[in-house]
C-alpha cells in the first residue's frame, strides 16, 4: 500500500509527503531522518493520510495536496476528524 500524508509539526505549520510505510515514515520524521523541511520543527504528528494501490497515485495526490492553500489543507484534515468523529461509536 502506498499513502499520501499530512504531518503538523511543532510550530503549527503542515508538512505533505508520500511513502510505502506510513508508521516508518513518520518516525523518520520524528527522529530528524525524514525531511530537511521537517528536521527542525520536531515532533511532528499524523494528521490525515489517504491510501492507493500504486506509488504513481500516491505521488500525484501528494502534488495536488501540496498546490492547495494552508485552508485548503486544514479542512481536508477538518473532514477527515469529522468523519472519524462520526465513525466512533
Amino acid at each position: 500500500m502506498n499513502y499520501t500524508y499530512i504531518v503538523k509539526c511543532s510550530d503549527g505549520t503542515l508538512y505533505t509527503g508520500w511513502t510505502n510505510d506510513l508508521e516508518k515514515r513518520v518516525s523518520a520524521h520524528n527522529s530528524g531522518k525524514g525531511a530537511k523541511y521537517t528536521k527542525n520543527r520536531r515532533p511532528v504528528a499524523l494528521v490525515y493520510y489517504e491510501e492507493f494501490c500504486t506509488k504513481e497515485e500516491a505521488m500525484r495526490r501528494e502534488y495536488e495536496i501540496k498546490q492547495m492553500t494552508r485552508q485548503k489543507k486544514q479542512r481536508l484534515i477538518d473532514l477527515n476528524e469529522e468523519s472519524a468523529a462520526d465513525a466512533d461509536p
